[in-house]
């Protein structure tokens, strides 16, 4: 989600760009804090580490744990503040948030800013994007995406000596207060199966544990895996064997787990997070996995819902291998052959004979794949557009569901998280209804004789209820991300997405171009020209003028490597950002887009 064309060599020091930092606003007030109300003069002296987040974002999620090494190593001189800007309208309610970053576990001041006016002052475009302030109040650096911690830890580094040199760092204490632990049996379930034994099976997510529940859904039998091998567990599924398969979702990894022996062994995942141009396929326990969310048993493989890459893989347990079943990594809602499909965020799964239905999360989908390998979208219509709208199905609207279950008459439940709400969709009749409201964040749920379990995971438990046979009416709703568009001149537009080396590094051209840009829209006669990929970051664009409004759907890729003439093997690193960027077409609107990956903008500056 970011700028400008990248010079041959990186520029000398980028951060010398002067831009005061504007002041942290946000309506919702401040977490993490003691009640405590921040301020950037307050916090001068520091180095200041903004985080622009939001719960949903599964990329979010991944910086989060990337920032952790560079939080603890540099507590006395770095404060980070998450910047909560929602996307979906259930993510500017404040308890939503509260939640959040417990559930995450988030160990650093939060500014709950509902109404995205920090994310305007700071021109974010893209969620994550980290900002760094240094001791003075000065922005330094803006970085978009994934993988920019080793190079802010650089740029931390070189703050802390020159800022220590001048005698303007200020070291010490910072300002996070955690909060008071709650007591519950479960906290932030994810999902949950039933055993052949009738209990349930539940991922204890923010525990890292799984919970065994007795068949009234509520005695706990016992905890499995508290002592580290599991990591914000999510998906299970139950195998023919009897074990069960754990999507490790940190651990970026799958697990058996035997409920008769205890034991738990891995399948898949080395422990790192996969990056653009690793292995897709090959020995499980050689490929990277990147954030797996959910699995299910069908045709004979576990299939899972790569949410980290926007893709459906598999694992096949006879060959103990892994590959990629459906999904490009760009994020979006394309059908078609699965190679060709694109999700955003898969985040729940549920077999039956014919299809693997799948919850899309970030477009508000319903979606499946079947026999052939195609996908196929039954509700929902892309990245910008959610509610709570029932009827037929080419109208109706979710928002952000993390689940689905298959239900015996054919038709599907679908666990529609952030309208909390359990809906249902009927393939014979193309009708989408509400089974039930009022079930807060509900991540999953299971049958269980003639009832529905659902894992209500922001109230910490299951919550069981009876199918009913009338659907529940609600008043419907229909909702666009709260982003405001960015207003553009039809006809020419300069695409810049500006990337800018880390210190130390260059571009890595060792084995051909270093960088890469696709460009498409939604929809696509917005773009009469400049569509397509290609290995320049500065793209002309050519936008439709017979066309209103649109998104413009950009994927950018830079690698660099330390530029140290002595060492044979430098480290490389890979830095990547989509960014969906809603467009509005006006007389008079701006005839350049710069879209920051890493650097600081120095057209936007001047």
């Amino acid at each position: 989600m970011n700028d400008a064309a990248p010079a041959p060599t990186p520029a000398p020091a980028p951060r010398r760009a002067r831009v005061r930092a504007p002041e942290l606003i946000g309506k919702g007030g401040w977490l993490n804090t003691g009640g405590k109300e921040l301020s950037l003069a307050g916090l001068r002296g520091r180095i200041v580490i903004l985080d622009f987040w939001t719960f949903c974002c599964i990329n979010c999620l991944h910086v989060l744990d990337e920032l952790r090494e560079l939080e603890e190593k540099h507590r006395d001189t770095v404060v980070i503040v998450g910047v909560h800007s929602p996307k979906f309208v259930h993510e500017a309610e404040h308890q939503a948030v509260v939640d959040a970053v417990e559930r995450y576990g988030v160990e650093h001041p939060v500014l709950d800013d509902p109404e995205l006016a920090t994310w305007k002052q700071y021109a974010v475009r893209a969620w994550p994007t980290l900002v760094v302030i240094d001791p003075e109040g000065y922005v330094v650096a803006q970085h978009a995406g994934e993988g920019h911690a080793h190079a802010i830890e650089r740029l931390v580094e070189e703050l802390e000596a020159e800022h220590g040199a001048k005698g303007t760092l200020r070291r010490g204490d910072g300002p996070y207060v955690p909060p008071e632990p709650v007591a519950t049996d479960l906290r932030f379930p994810g999902k949950a199966i039933v055993l052949p034994s009738g209990n349930f099976l539940v991922s204890d997510t923010t525990r890292h544990q799984l919970v065994e529940l007795g068949p009234d859904g509520e005695s706990v039998v016992r905890r499995i895996g508290g002592d580290g091998q599991f990591k914000e567990p999510q998906g299970l599924a139950l195998l023919p064997d009897g074990r069960v398969v754990v999507a490790d979702t940190v651990h970026h990894a799958l697990r058996a787990f035997d409920p008769a022996s205890g034991e738990i062994e891995l399948l898949a995942g080395t422990g790192r997070q996969w990056w653009q141009g690793q292995p897709t396929s090959g020995p499980a326990l050689d490929i990277d996995l990147s954030s797996p969310w959910d699995v299910a048993w069908w045709r004979g493989k576990v299939w899972i819902a790569m949410a980290g890459v926007h893709q459906l893989w598999t694992y096949d347990p006879e060959t103990a291998t892994v590959e990629v079943a459906a999904g490009t990594t760009n994020e979006g809602l394309v059908d078609g052959p699965g190679a060709e499909a694109w999700f955003a965020q898969p985040s729940g799964l549920a077999a039956t004979e014919d299809r693997l239905w799948v919850a899309d999360s970030e477009t508000s989908a319903l979606r499946y794949v079947d026999a052939e390998g195609a996908v196929h979208t039954a509700v929902g219509t892309g990245l910008f557009d959610f509610g709570h709208r029932d009827g037929d199905a080419a109208q109706a609207l979710l928002q952000h569901p993390l689940g689905v279950t298959a239900l015996p008459d054919g038709s599907v439940a679908v666990a529609d998280t952030y309208n909390h709400a359990l809906r249902r969709y009927d393939p014979a009749s193309g009708e989408v209804t509400t089974l039930a409201t009022d079930v807060r964040e509900p991540s999953d749920a299971v049958l269980a004789g003639d009832d529905i379990v659902v894992v209500e995971s922001a109230r910490h438990r299951l919550t069981r209820l009876r199918l009913p046979e009338e659907a529940v009416r609600v008043e419907a709703v229909a909702h666009r991300t709260q982003r405001s568009a960015t207003e553009v001149a039809p006809g020419r537009l300069q695409l810049d997405v500006v990337f800018q080396a880390p210190a130390g590094q260059k571009l890595d051209t060792r084995y051909g171009p270093s960088t890469r840009l696709l460009v498409s829209s939604t929809p696509p006669e917005l773009l009469l020209a400049g569509g397509g990929t290609g290995t320049d970051l500065a793209r002309v664009l050519s936008l439709n003028p017979e066309v209103a409004e649109g998104v413009l759907h950009v994927s950018a890729m830079a690698a660099s490597c330390d530029d140290d003439p002595e060492n044979e093997y430098p480290a490389c690193h890979m830095h990547q950002q989509d960014w969906g960027v809603p467009v509005r077409l006006v007389e008079g609107g701006a005839s350049r887009l710069p879209l920051v990956l890493a650097g600081m903008d120095a057209e936007g500056a001047q």
